[in-house]
């Protein structure tokens, strides 16, 4: 199926050709993500197990912490895990990396965007294998109950913001199929802002699908909840069915409904990459 990748390849091919620069590695689904020179003391001590956030504190604060045999001054204070030697006690401490998990969802239609549901309806935590249930992972943005297709999964807050503020300027593209052909007139409203109730939107893009008359791509860089179906309905019309296809550089491509993959190391690091618009 063509889509309107072109919008984003140069983009995408620039951040990927520096993926490589950013510290992650990848192992057995599970993205270790923790930048070494920007790790504080008091963050290597908790992920390494040494004890609770205010226990570190007070270790730190009666002297019983030391990098490379100095007192730590701080517990604010950086340590580059793969150089420093950290000690608590006197014990040198192994530096654990934070593990972090991104995976992409093949979401179906009437499955809610959600980790929970207080009615039992089926949620998309749900569909994740076992060994991903107990991660406390959350949806990134929001795809409503009836629609379908590409939706992230992570617990990673840094990465959902990035994803999800529109200062970011994060494209996000949908397959739409109407219940009828939308007019010039209408097409151009939506390039210029439609006012819903929440406010005036971005400007979006639209053209048309290869297939019908009455399939369309959208693009949006803001996703308020059920924003495409508000924004035609203010038109007159009725989304039949929409699908999500693309979120920045990431392409839902092949991948099953109900199924999950993945990110590789270089599709995170392009992500984490971005910076917010000017």
């Amino acid at each position: 199926m063509k889509t309107l990748s072109f919008v984003f390849s140069f983009e995408r091919s620039r951040k990927i050709a520096h993926a490589d620069k950013f510290p992650l590695a990848l192992r057995s689904g599970i993205i270790y993500n923790v930048p070494m020179s920007e790790l504080t003391v008091l963050k290597a001590l908790i992920l390494a197990g040494c004890g609770s956030r205010r226990a570190m504190a007070e270790a730190i604060k009666h002297g019983r912490v030391d990098i490379n045999g100095v007192p730590v001054a701080s517990f604010k204070q950086e340590i580059d895990g793969a150089r420093d030697m950290l000690t608590l006690d006197g014990k040198p401490i192994k530096i654990r990396l934070e593990e972090r998990v991104y995976l992409m969802l093949n979401k179906p239609a009437g499955v809610l965007s959600t980790t929970r549901d207080e009615r039992g309806r089926r949620t998309v935590i749900d569909l994740l294998p076992p060994t991903y249930k107990n991660r406390s992972l959350h949806p990134v943005g929001r795809l409503d109950m009836d629609s379908t297709g590409l939706l992230l999964l992570t617990d990673d807050g840094a990465l959902t913001y990035r994803l999800t503020h529109p200062n970011f300027e994060k494209e996000k593209e949908y397959v739409v199929t109407l219940d009828r052909e939308l007019q010039p007139r209408d097409k151009s409203s939506f390039e210029q802002g439609l006012e819903l109730e929440d406010g005036l939107t971005w400007p979006a893009i639209v053209r048309e699908g290869p297939t019908e008359r009455k399939t369309y791509y959208v693009i949006l860089h803001e996703g308020r909840k059920r924003q495409l179906r508000r924004m035609f309905a203010s038109l007159g019309y009725r989304v039949i069915g929409l699908k999500r296809i693309r979120m920045g550089n990431l392409l839902l491509g092949e991948l099953p409904q109900g199924k999950i993959r993945v990110l590789a190391k270089t599709e995170v690091a392009a992500l984490l990459l971005s910076k917010p618009a000017a």
